[in-house]
């Protein structure tokens, strides 16, 4: 569906303002540019990244997304993801909880792990319906290498900004080590009850979002505020954040917001909500510590923390084990009681 027939976002919807970077002059290395992208990471972490170039790969995975929803559901169920931890493949609307009562989300998505995408047509985590493999060279296999492209930029520039010794970062989160890095194409049934929740308040698991969406529906809630806003999508701007794991290896200098996802406003409701999305995760062997040890910024920061803040950066767990205890603690199949959505939690316990 072309982004014209959608309506437009409502005007007399509050919003929460994002810096605008543009990709081109980070590219390029405009230093100005830079220290707006910091200045944005490092108070609500969300911003709009325009210049990109990403918008025609992006096309082409909503499509390919609405080819693999459109499959019968017993067809999709053979590539579910299951409740081990593991995120990869398909995931049905239900299949995770919004918050401590258990309620079910309402959204469906496919995740493409980035490590398959780079190694087809060899099989390196999974394997994917149809839909997917037929579309691997020609849409998947480019969004993904341009959303690493652009990821990879932005770790450069908060390697420098934070004092690191060079390729720190990048290293990090190698292509040549396996991780949870993905794409996902993720679909919200049209008409949801006003005031339910699509998809629970969250801090992103790994280090950088990269999301496009059609509709609005995403809010965040800013640090100090206490009312949820919502983020307004701009036709050609990438929506992108930071996650948990460079909140963790930064010592909070960098900025993991909660967020959450609910119906679209006004007219945008009746309609169904698609977004894409690539997460950059570490290599999974990765320790989420601050690497206080490599810079004396990162340091200071943590010296500053109270004890609590203190105790959420500082697990050292690898970043797969972080991954996997927040995604197999959502799994409505893996629900106890409300301790299990508390189990999934990440940063945004300590408010970091």
């Amino acid at each position: 569906m072309p982004v014209t027939a959608y309506p437009e976002f409502p005007t007399n919807i509050p919003t929460h303002p994002l810096l605008v970077i543009d990709y081109e002059l980070v590219k390029n290395g405009d230093e100005k540019e830079k220290n707006v992208l910091w200045k944005a990471a490092t108070t609500l972490g969300f911003w709009y990244l325009k210049n990109h170039g990403a918008e025609e790969f992006v096309e082409d995975m909503f499509d390919m997304g609405a080819e693999t929803m459109d499959l019968p559901m017993e067809e999709k169920m053979k590539f579910e993801q299951g409740d081990g931890g593991s995120s990869f493949g398909y995931k049905y609307a239900g299949a995770n909880a919004v918050d401590a009562s258990g309620e079910p989300d309402k959204i469906e998505f496919i995740n493409i792990a980035k490590d398959d995408a780079l190694s087809w047509p060899e099989q390196a985590r999974r394997s994917y319906p149809s839909t997917v493999n037929n579309r691997m060279d020609s849409t998947i296999v480019p969004f993904v290498k341009k959303s690493v492209e652009i990821n990879d930029m932005i770790l450069n520039v908060f390697n420098t900004k934070l004092g690191l010794p060079e390729g720190t970062l990048n290293k990090l989160h190698s292509t040549e080590e396996y991780s949870a890095s993905e794409a996902r194409t993720i679909k919200a049934s049209k008409n949801l009850p006003i005031g339910r929740q699509a998809l629970g308040a969250h801090t992103d698991f790994g280090s950088l979002s990269f999301l496009h969406n059609r509709l609005g529906g995403l809010q965040v809630l800013p640090p100090g505020v206490d009312e949820w806003q919502y983020v307004k999508p701009l036709p050609g701007h990438a929506i992108c954040n930071v996650g948990d794991a460079l909140a963790l290896l930064s010592g909070g200098i960098l900025h993991s917001n909660i967020h959450r996802v609910y119906p679209p406003p006004g007219a945008q409701a009746g309609f169904e909500r698609w977004s894409q999305v690539f997460f950059t995760r570490p290599g999974n062997s990765v320790a989420l510590r601050p690497l206080s040890d490599h810079s004396p910024a990162i340091a200071e920061a943590v010296s500053k923390l109270t004890e609590e803040q203190r105790n959420v950066l500082g697990p050292g767990v690898t970043a797969v084990d972080w991954f996997n205890r927040r995604i197999k603690n959502q799994r409505v199949k893996n629900r106890t009681g409300p301790e299990t959505w508390l189990a999934s939690r990440g940063t945004e316990q300590g408010r970091v």
